[in-house]
């Protein structure tokens, strides 16, 4: 079976992460790197054994090259996409797909044409007790679903919002504490609870300087279920503490914390000890552990070569964009916004 070639553009704070994911992912290589600012591509290769490059039109050139991580700037996702794709490369692009609707169509669309895989990270799908809780409630074990709640109480330092002249802004960030925190927690709310039908948010710049977006937010959330719930952003809560995703049914209530279960209430059942998931430290640090990145990245290796969607392709990562986007706009009109515009 051919060996898949991966590329990863952007050599910032995740690109390690996907890099020692490949590395043990089987039948898949990490065989080039491109960064505009030299440096990095040359020192994130020779950590890793690949090829740098600072033109990523010499790197799509290579025809041992199948795929590509897309690790840039979140504002630059779609477009650097769009380049790999119609070069004929699968892409998997980082969380969120893009940071407009418009953009992340056009990658979708763009994919589409090609006729290449497109996948975006949501690591946090991927973890042992998420998915548990997936099963449970897709077998209808919780009953009628009436609350979901996703709570990310993080902290981010002034320090990490100098770190890079695109971090904290609406062109390449996307947004703030909701846009680049968040978002992992938002996609499990919608994941788990369903389509999200309006949403009437507040957001606030309390904690930074220097920066245009939001450091804490907050919002009631109408699900088209009928459900309600709350969304809660937050990387001004020093010195940092969990994500939280609370699930209420008829039948059963679900809380998880930091990615491991932590209340299993469900008729009929003893409470189930804590999850088996990895527990992912978030407070103050945004480094990541890459377990589930690489369980994600594995099964974008078998979606290649089964010619099938992966399991979250472009349409799914484009669902909490959808709903980040209404909440933005909640925000900044102070008034009750429908997603998607139903």
């Amino acid at each position: 079976m051919k060996e898949l070639g991966f590329g990863i553009v952007g050599c910032g704070v995740i690109a390690p992460t996907h890099a020692k994911a490949l590395q043990g992912i089987a039948g898949a290589k990490l065989v080039a790197c491109c960064d505009v600012v030299s440096e990095k591509a040359e020192k994130f290769a020779e950590e890793f054994g690949c090829d740098a490059y600072t033109d990523l039109a010499e790197m799509l050139k290579r025809d041992d090259l199948d795929a590509v991580c897309v690790c840039t700037p979140s504002g630059l996702h779609a477009e650097v996409g769009i380049q790999a794709v119609k070069a004929g490369k699968h892409v998997m692009v980082e969380k969120p797909i893009d940071v407009t609707l418009e953009k992340a169509d056009a990658l979708i669309q763009a994919a589409k044409e090609a006729g290449v895989k497109l996948g975006v990270i949501s690591q946090n799908r991927f973890h042992d007790d998420l998915q548990k809780l997936k099963k449970a409630v897709d077998e209808g074990k919780l009953g009628q679903l009436n609350f979901g709640g996703s709570h990310t109480k993080w902290y981010r330092s002034q320090e990490y919002y100098d770190s890079g002249d695109w971090r904290g802004t609406w062109e390449l960030d996307g947004g703030g504490a909701i846009m680049n925190q968040s978002i992992h927690y938002v996609d499990l709310l919608q994941y788990i609870m369903g389509p999200v039908e309006e949403i009437f948010a507040y957001c606030a710049t309390r904690d930074h300087v220097r920066i245009e977006v939001e450091d804490i937010a907050v919002a009631s959330v109408k699900f088209k279920s009928g459900a309600i719930g709350i969304i809660e952003g937050n990387t001004a809560a020093y010195p940092g503490f969990y994500t939280r995703l609370d699930i209420y049914g008829s039948d059963g209530s679900v809380i998880i914390q930091s990615n491991k279960i932590v209340e299993w209430k469900l008729k009929g059942e003893e409470s189930a000890d804590a999850g088996s998931g990895e527990e992912v430290a978030g407070a103050a640090s945004p480094l990541l552990g890459h377990s589930c990145h690489q369980r994600q990245l594995g099964d974008f290796v078998v979606a290649i070569r089964e010619d099938r969607e992966p399991s979250v392709n472009g349409e799914e990562g484009r669902k909490p964009l959808e709903i980040i986007m209404a909440l933005y706009e909640s925000a900044r009109t102070g008034k009750p916004v429908k997603v998607g515009g139903n």
